[in-house]
């Protein structure tokens, strides 16, 4: 299957699976869903993830497409994803996005909460 992403200015992407993750959720509520991440003070390790699916994006959003899909970010939280990947896996411990986050320097056991 070809797979047709879009980078952000910023170089954030939204992976294929993430992308089909979004369309099975939508799927299954009956309407379109995206998927908007923020970056909030606090968590473990200084800062964390805030992963929300929404039906409609704010004014400041960047969106980023994958297959048809999206994902959304505020203009606030895009300098602390910068280059990140949101992705979505399905392992033994569980099925959950993921940001994959070249900025971050370390990051907790839960994967939410991370420092720069």
């Amino acid at each position: 299957m070809f797979s047709i992403a879009s980078r952000s200015p910023e170089g954030i992407t939204l992976s294929p699976q993430a992308a089909r993750r979004l369309e099975a959720l939508s799927q299954a509520e009956g309407k379109p869903l995206m998927l908007r991440v923020a970056v909030e003070g606090g968590g473990c390790s200084g800062f964390q993830y805030q992963l929300d699916l929404v039906e409609e994006a704010q004014a400041d959003d960047i969106r980023i497409e994958c297959d048809g899909q999206a994902a959304l970010v505020d203009a606030v939280s895009v300098p602390f994803l910068k280059g990140s990947e949101i992705t979505f896996v399905d392992e033994l411990a569980g099925a959950q996005f993921v940001i994959k986050n070249p900025n971050a320097a370390s990051s907790c056991g839960c994967g939410v909460s991370f420092s720069i």
